[in-house]
């Protein structure tokens, strides 16, 4: 063996050298992080998310007289009721520098809480984040509420402020409106939808409030499909973004909106109101209120019609008459005021009525008042609210603007919602109900389950001039003295057909009441109609006229 051999062999059997060891963390305490230490990031991550787009913008919020995103919530949540979901949720989009920008909760608080002891989901957009920008994630948020809502049979609140789609993220936020569209859609019918309009409300941002049972607006915020701005380059138009979307426009001319709101904190309030009246879902009854009280008659009733049967009166009187406490909630008071609908309760349980407002029109049904009653009998026939219908109907209404409007569709609409309507439904005659308009009226013929009049209801084909003029027309032609005849024979057919007794005799209504039984009469007939089951033919659903 040679001496390199050796060296070789000896090297080979030297051992090898222990390698040096480091203490591990489970030898050396002090290089974990301590759960105290992961609470207080916890508490100041929370806190961050807490503060929406900072103090300053919190402070800009409050300054114009609007409650933040995380106030809305307090406001309409039983105290310590809610819970956050999704706070720490974050968007993925990473085109325009967005990729650097931490929004929190991106944009959206939303959660679920208590509303006067009872369940309810909530989301409220966040506008000093962004602006409140709708991105992909703050719709998902969105979503999952109302998925929640579905799961559980609870009502969905959704509090709007926003300035939009997140142009940043493009079609992305473009789908997540989609989802959201697509889940109000889903909910109709199922879950009472509300939404609240606290701040702008623009683009296609308008259509999931308008896809919701009921629409409360601030009286500093706006709605619309298209800005002033957009209007002017169009169209040319000159207008103000309060004169395009603002509350009264809203209300009072298109119908969008149900109820009107001072601030925030009055918007809260209504919301909650409404609730009070509506179940939580179409599988339950509306709550029953405690009432220990004695129904009895009214008998201002007895002295509301005017003697006169052309003069107007309060139907709003006559509502307070018979509802508990005078309480009457009355939704788009402005628009279409010739009809009046709302939600009372009568010995506890809550009604949907509808009036016809002779105040107004002479409470003529038209085009809007069509819409207006036929969607709101339509919302009580799926939360199973009884009806209470209040009829002083002269026709609908004449004219060429209305014929070509589509007062034949829309008066249609009436028809179908009260004839499809299985819930309890009561009809009061108190004056006029003639022609057509007194069947989409809820007549007995349009299912009607009980029906009464007071001793002023003229039920009748048309008004006894109209009809005088048709029926005696050759009699009044011949006669020597044609006013004097005239005259005669009108009153014949008023006493006649103007009175309640022929349509008592045809069973077309059940009794005739003296008007301060009202109330009397409707709570004893609401309380028997309770259990009332009522069969349809199978099909997936009406076509109701358009």
């Amino acid at each position: 063996m040679s001496k390199q051999e050796t060296g070789s062999a000896e090297k080979a059997a030297q051992p090898a050298p222990t390698p040096t060891v480091k203490p591990s963390k489970a030898s050396d305490p002090s290089a974990f992080v301590s759960m105290s230490d992961r609470i207080a990031e916890l508490n100041k991550a929370r806190k961050v998310i807490q503060a929406g787009g900072g103090q300053d913008k919190l402070e800009a919020q409050r300054a114009k007289g609007k409650l933040t995103a995380r106030d809305r919530v307090a406001a309409l949540m039983d105290p310590g009721s809610f819970q956050e979901m999704y706070g720490f949720a974050k968007h993925r989009c990473t085109f325009f520098g967005m990729e650097k920008k931490e929004l929190a909760a991106d944009g959206v608080i939303t959660g679920c809480g208590a509303v006067s002891g009872r369940l309810v989901h909530v989301a409220s957009q966040d506008f000093t984040v962004v602006g409140g920008a709708a991105g992909e994630v703050h719709c998902d948020k969105i979503v999952e509420m109302m998925k929640g809502s579905l799961k559980t049979g609870s009502p969905f609140v959704f509090i709007n402020d926003s300035g939009g789609a997140r142009i940043q993220e493009g079609i992305d936020s473009l789908a997540g409106y989609g989802r959201i569209f697509y889940s109000n859609v889903n909910l109709s019918g199922v879950v009472p939808q509300i939404s609240l309009i606290c701040g702008p409300c623009a683009g296609g941002a308008a259509y999931s409030p308008a896809l919701t049972d009921f629409i409360i607006q601030t009286r500093h915020a706006q709605m619309f499909i298209t800005g002033p701005s957009v209007i002017k380059q169009v169209t040319g138009e000159d207008v103000t973004a309060e004169q395009l979307g603002g509350p009264e426009a809203q209300m009072h001319y298109s119908g969008v909106v149900h109820f009107v709101a001072d601030n925030d904190h009055h918007a809260v309030e209504i919301c909650k109101k409404l609730l009070s009246f509506l179940p939580a879902n179409n599988m339950e009854d509306p709550p029953i209120l405690p009432y220990k009280d004695t129904v009895t008659d009214n008998t201002m009733l007895n002295r509301i019609i005017p003697d006169n049967p052309r003069a107007a009166y309060s139907m709003h009187d006559v509502i307070r008459g018979i509802v508990d406490y005078e309480d009457f909630l009355e939704v788009q008071a402005t628009f279409a005021a010739n009809i009046i609908v709302g939600f009372g309760r009568m010995a506890g349980r809550t009604i949907g009525i509808i009036a016809n407002n002779p105040a107004h029109k002479a409470g003529v049904l038209d085009i809007d008042s069509s819409d207006k009653g036929s969607r709101f009998i339509r919302f009580c026939n799926a939360f199973n609210i009884p009806l209470v219908t209040l009829v002083d109907v002269p026709g609908f209404m004449p004219g060429v603007e209305q014929e070509y409007g589509g007062i034949i569709r829309h008066g249609a609409k009436m028809l179908f919602a009260y004839s499809a309507a299985t819930v309890p439904k009561v009809t009061i005659v108190c004056r006029k109900a003639y022609g057509g308009a007194y069947l989409a009226m809820c007549a007995k013929d349009l299912g009607a389950d009980r029906a009464a009049a007071w001793p002023t209801a003229e039920i009748a084909v048309m008004g006894a001039e109209g009809a005088a003029g048709v029926v005696f027309r050759r009699e009044i032609e011949a006669a020597a003295d044609k006013d004097a005849k005239r005259k005669e024979l009108i009153n014949l057919y008023r006493e006649t057909f103007s009175t309640p007794y022929v349509a008592a005799g045809r069973r077309m209504v059940d009794d005739i009441i003296e008007p301060a039984s009202t109330r009397r009469y409707i709570c004893m007939a609401i309380e028997s109609l309770a259990a009332k089951r009522e069969l349809r033919p199978e099909k997936k659903h009406g076509l109701i006229p358009l």
